[in-house]
């Protein structure tokens, strides 16, 4: 599915979040270089977004990128030219992750985890390769909240978005899976309870826009 819809995915991601996405990565990507790491993860790099705003605010910070999605990982493989070069980028699985123990001080993924079949599967690998002391940030869509705002937000998950994202992408099936994979994903409060149970010592979430997104940091002991 995400072969499929590769070429048209940052046109839509910015059309689809009226560019907020910008915000919320720029301040995923401050909160993952709080500890100045020296090598990161960027895991479900897709077309590189987070990758190439790490090298942005971090230029001597070493990058690998690492996606299931051969096509976005092409496609990264093309932007980087335009970012000066020197990144890594991996094809492969976010729960069975190519590296050794310890390989990297900060692990990221943005709009990644709830795409995994088995999440803790996933955050567990993101702390096995991870150093003592490392820090991991997720950014997710949390379910839309209850009340009158989480209606409305629901409202264009279930009709705007599958209509908009259908027609630029050509893919409908794709954007109706967004909506159906953010309704039935962990809320933040279970997912800070997975983050702990997968063996990170202190995790604190920040919610991002009123609640279209959740950013959440953990670190390693």
């Amino acid at each position: 599915m995400f072969n499929e819809i590769a070429g048209r995915y940052d046109l839509l991601n910015r059309v689809l979040s009226l560019g907020l996405d910008r915000r919320w990565r720029q301040e995923a990507v401050q909160l993952a270089l709080a500890k100045q790491p020296l090598d990161i993860l960027d895991v479900a790099t897709g077309t590189g977004d987070v990758a190439f705003e790490l090298r942005r605010q971090s230029p001597d910070a070493s990058i690998t990128g690492l996606d299931f999605s051969e096509a976005m990982l092409q496609l990264a493989d093309a932007k980087a030219a335009r970012h000066g070069g020197r990144f890594t980028f991996v094809h492969g699985d976010a729960q069975q992750l190519p590296f050794e123990d310890g390989s990297f001080d900060t692990v990221t993924i943005a709009y990644g985890l709830r795409n995994l079949a088995q999440p803790e599967t996933g955050l567990a690998e993101f702390q096995r390769v991870l150093r003592p002391g490392g820090r991991l940030v997720v950014l997710e869509f949390p379910p839309p909240p209850g009340g009158a705002w989480g209606a409305l937000v629901r409202l264009y998950f279930r009709r705007v978005l599958p209509l908009i994202g259908g027609l630029v992408s050509g893919s409908r099936v794709a954007y109706t899976y967004l909506p159906v994979s953010v309704e039935g994903f962990m809320a933040p409060r279970v997912l800070t309870e997975s983050l702990l149970q997968a063996g990170f010592n202190t995790v604190r979430c920040r919610l991002q826009s009123f609640g279209l997104s959740a950013v959440h940091v953990a670190d390693k002991g």
